[in-house]
């Protein structure tokens, strides 16, 4: 299996035109750009005692915290990192990432929106000297509404590198939880979805592939909350300001709640007619394999988010959070939140907002649209190859099946164990149908998996 997957990720980049390095005069300007050095632009706030939070491996980091009380509500520190101050409109560098949108993702290694110098070294606020930083003050009341009480260009300085599998709670900073509590206290009210889905990963573990349903642990569930709440109250800041780029997404349809109904079933899963779809999320635990494998199918079918320049009388909304909804707290990985954090700076300070910046957020939906596109079709290329490669020796084994959806081009079938979604030829089927499948074929070379139904 693991030398079939080697090859297999090899022919997805080939197949799918993933960036293989940088051209060499952005590596130049990425060089240049990384000896830079703030000057008064930023103010000193390295008396702060910010940590990062991320993933053990992770070197490119987006974010810095610290949480404070403020009588009843609690303060937000939350620094982002400065991408704006190495990367100016028009430049090499801004060019290429243009062209490139996101960071784009393979078990193997990734192809980065900003070469290594400016993404794993200058701009990253990593723990060893001074970075510059868009530094927000987000204001969290008893309630967890989310508003921001400042946003500046600041210097600061990071004192650990935390990991989210072996974070220990005193290394936080105290109210660290109380903040995730709150801001979780909010998005149900708001009716959000509020739920944080569980990745579907190939990984490498002593020189095997697997594929695995990642539950996300609770100190990555408390991080994405500070998250969520610095990219509403820049939302708020911006929409109220009669500008920026928003974040929407629409809520599934019916046709798309009927196939989930179905695919719950098959997946053992209790859906009550009563229930909604965002409760029954957040009543699901996601290390339970089967929840996950649900979760997953969730995110399949919201339709995806895109994004969408300020209009006015209009009001922007992202079905999940069931709020109007920014991207600002991950420039080293997406385009489009350096151009946020530029205009939140200008907003904040009483500016007009560049207007090369708002020329930019009606261009931007576009590109991120091709960035996205491609990550998108890489994830399920890799996850298309990691089922083909786990199936290849089954030949000929039958399964247990449930229709969740038909078209022309036959019935879509849930297997429960393995959790593999599939296409299947049945006559005389409707979602919802209970089936028995063989396996045919599982090609790891054109990543193909076919069944045919025998009962």
């Amino acid at each position: 299996m693991t030398d079939a997957v080697d090859a297999g990720l090899r022919r997805i980049r080939d197949e799918l035109g993933v960036p293989d390095g940088f051209p060499p005069a952005v590596v130049e300007a990425a060089e240049r750009a990384a000896t830079r050095r703030p000057a008064d632009r930023h103010v000193d706030r390295t008396d702060i005692p910010f940590v990062t939070l991320d993933p053990a491996t992770s070197t490119d980091l987006d974010q810095a915290l610290h949480v404070e009380a403020s009588g009843r509500d609690m303060l937000l520190h939350y620094a982002i990192a400065d991408v704006g101050f190495f990367v100016s409109p028009g430049d090499a560098l801004d060019a290429e990432a243009w062209r490139r949108g996101v960071t784009v993702y393979l078990p193997d290694g990734r192809a980065p929106l900003y070469p290594p110098q400016v993404s794993e070294a200058a701009a990253s606020l990593l723990p060893d000297g001074p970075r510059p930083a868009v530094l927000y003050t987000v204001r969290i009341d008893p309630d967890g509404e989310a508003r921001l009480d400042g946003v500046v260009r600041a210097v600061v300085s990071s004192r650990a590198k935390l990991a989210y599998d072996t974070v220990r709670p005193e290394q936080l900073p105290e109210g660290f939880a109380e903040v995730s509590r709150r801001i979780a206290a909010a998005e149900d009210r708001r009716g959000a979805a509020r739920v944080e889905f569980p990745e579907q990963e190939l990984e490498q573990e002593q020189g095997t592939w697997t594929l695995r349903f990642r539950p996300r642990l609770q100190s990555e569930i408390h991080n994405a909350a500070l998250s969520l709440a610095t990219n509403l109250a820049v939302a708020e800041l911006l929409h109220g300001a009669g500008t920026g780029l928003f974040r929407v997404m629409p809520e599934p349809d019916d046709h798309d709640v009927r196939r989930l109904r179905h695919a719950a079933r098959a997946l053992g899963l209790e859906w009550p007619d009563a229930t909604s779809l965002a409760e029954l999320q957040r009543s699901l635990d996601p290390e339970d394999p089967k929840a996950a494998a649900f979760l997953i199918a969730v995110r399949r079918a919201s339709g995806g988010a895109s994004y969408e320049p300020y209009r006015p009388d209009v009001r922007p909304r992202h079905s999940a959070m069931a709020a109007t909804y920014a991207h600002a707290t991950a420039p080293l990985r997406r385009l489009a939140d350096r151009y946020v954090n530029e205009a939140a700076l200008a907003v904040a300070a009483g500016e007009a907002v560049p207007n090369e910046i708002s020329t930019a957020f009606e261009a931007l939906p576009a590109a991120m649209e091709l960035g996205e596109s491609l990550a998108g079709r890489v994830e399920a290329a890799v996850i298309e190859l990691a089922e083909a490669a786990m199936l290849a020796g089954r030949i000929g084994e039958e399964f247990d099946a449930v229709v969740v959806d038909e078209d022309q081009r036959g019935s879509v079938v849930q297997l429960a164990d393995p959790a593999v979604v599939a296409r299947v030829v049945a006559r005389r089927v409707d979602p919802g149908d209970d089936v028995r499948v063989r396996l045919v074929e599982a090609d790891p070379t054109t990543r193909r998996v076919r069944f045919e139904r025998t009962g």
